[in-house]
């Protein structure tokens, strides 16, 4: 039998699947489509977990100046952070692993969208599988800023998950 020239070349498009996580129901959507093509591609799936911790001070919306924070409570908030996202990006990679489905784990602190964006040129992705809204009830009115930011300016195509 021929081999599936379609199919062929969609397992060259999608080798390495970038999938970035933050524990929500839409990318935890986004992860178990990443999985089906990264079956269907014999792909690996990058897991990625960015978070950011305020190292001036808090604005609380009532107040106009910041509220300093000490050192000792930020390197606390950082440290719960920093093992939230470390939780997350290991329940996924057990779940991605269950499947039969390569994958590696990105644990990275800054800006959301730019440090997906900088992951997924360094991992040379070839698919960027996101939710299309986070965590955040805000974001939840528009189109989540996370995944518009990285459609806008991903160097790959981008699937958002609903």
């Amino acid at each position: 039998m021929l081999p599936n020239k379609k199919s062929e070349e969609i397992s060259v498009l999608f080798e390495r699947i970038l999938v970035p996580l933050d524990g929500s129901e839409h990318s935890m959507r986004a992860l178990e489509k990443a999985v089906q093509i990264a079956k269907n591609c014999d792909g690996k799936i990058i897991l990625v977990h960015v978070y950011s911790v305020l190292r001036v001070g808090v604005v609380p919306m009532a107040m106009a100046e910041p509220v300093t924070l000490p050192p000792e409570l930020i390197s606390k908030l950082a440290e719960t952070v920093r093992e939230a996202g470390s939780s997350i990006l290991e329940e996924a990679k057990k779940k991605v692993d269950a499947e039969g489905v390569q994958s590696q784990k990105s644990l990275r602190e800054g800006h959301v969208v730019e440090e997906i964006l900088r992951a997924a040129k360094e991992e040379n992705a070839d698919l960027i599988v996101i939710g299309a809204r986070g965590l955040s009830t805000l974001k939840e009115i528009f189109l989540g800023s996370v995944s518009h930011g990285v459609a806008l300016h991903a160097p790959c195509p981008v699937l958002l998950m609903k």
